[in-house]
């Protein structure tokens, strides 16, 4: 008897519950246990304990990133591959309606010069002005040279608290934040309150901050993309607070709403701008997961 009792004591509560839900318990009109939602609930409960008793602060971050508004310069590569596959689809395409009424117009003027012109061929067009197609490329062209292309470089490029600088590149949030009795340049956060996702922390950063009230952004999943975790003084350490945790979350901004104000503790920077702003450190963690931003 002793040695079945300790092979049971030995048993993890996952196999025992495993166990259990395969036994004649199924016939007896009885609803089976889900041994995964049992231990799901259990590893909340006890990720939730170890959340509010670590001597570790947690916060949460979003790497807030506007899409490029017009498409980047062409390297020279890929000018030359485009023209070659330009070519490639002029060679090998059919007539347009426009140029097979070019050379309609050039056999009617042809005919007409050549005394081979029947005027009955216009009877249907007496009532209409007649518009040869050169006349329409004509107009094309005097439409094409009045035309002014916005500006790829603009006044705003010099003011990096404006949202409309650096239109070809894709740009990132760093607002002014109060750490450790200093102000330094970081991604929005905030700290982790209980009965909160991370995520929810990450959108209470965004929405929390009075110069980015109106900004409306898609967060790209609920896992965190990075991690950033530093340890205080050892001057400041307690048993219960030794350092902070950051964990960072990615969003595209949607909508921004009203202009901010000028004196905003706000920054729309590059990739190539952000480590004139960040610290080191904090810097060699958030470059991990920007990639090809």
């Amino acid at each position: 008897m002793a040695a079945p009792c300790r092979r049971m004591a030995g048993r993890s509560l996952l196999q025992f519950l495993s166990s259990f839900s395969r036994t004649s318990v199924n016939n007896s009109g009885f609803r089976q246990i889900s041994s995964t939602s049992v231990c799901r609930r259990s590893w909340q409960a006890q990720h939730v304990e170890e959340s509010a008793s670590s001597p570790w602060t947690l916060m949460a971050a979003v790497c807030l990133q506007r899409l490029p508004v017009i498409s980047a310069e062409s390297s020279p590569i890929e000018q030359q591959f485009r023209d070659m596959m330009s070519q490639m689809e002029q060679e090998k395409s059919m007539l347009s309606d426009h140029e097979l009424r070019l050379l309609d117009d050039a056999d009617r003027i042809r005919r007409m010069q050549t005394g081979e012109y029947d005027s009955d061929e216009e009877d249907d067009r007496r009532d209409q002005e007649i518009v040869l197609a050169q006349d329409l490329e004509d107009s094309w062209d005097q439409k094409l040279k009045n035309f002014q292309p916005a500006p790829r470089v603009t006044a705003a490029d010099g003011d990096p608290r404006s949202l409309q600088r650096r239109l070809a590149d894709s740009l990132l949030l760093l607002v002014e934040q109060p750490v450790g009795g200093q102000k330094v340049w970081l991604l929005p956060q905030t700290q982790w309150q209980q009965g909160e996702t991370l995520r929810e922390t990450a959108e209470r950063a965004l929405t929390s901050l009075p110069a980015a009230a109106g900004f409306k952004a898609m967060f790209l999943g609920n896992t965190p993309c990075g991690v950033y975790k530093y340890k205080l003084p050892k001057a400041a350490r307690t048993e219960s607070s030794v350092g902070t945790k950051v964990f960072f979350f990615k969003a595209v901004l949607a909508d921004a709403g009203p202009p901010a104000a000028p004196d905003s503790p706000l920054m729309w920077v590059t990739k190539s701008e952000l480590q004139h702003h960040l610290k080191p450190a904090y810097m060699m963690k958030v470059e991990r997961f920007l990639l090809g931003l």
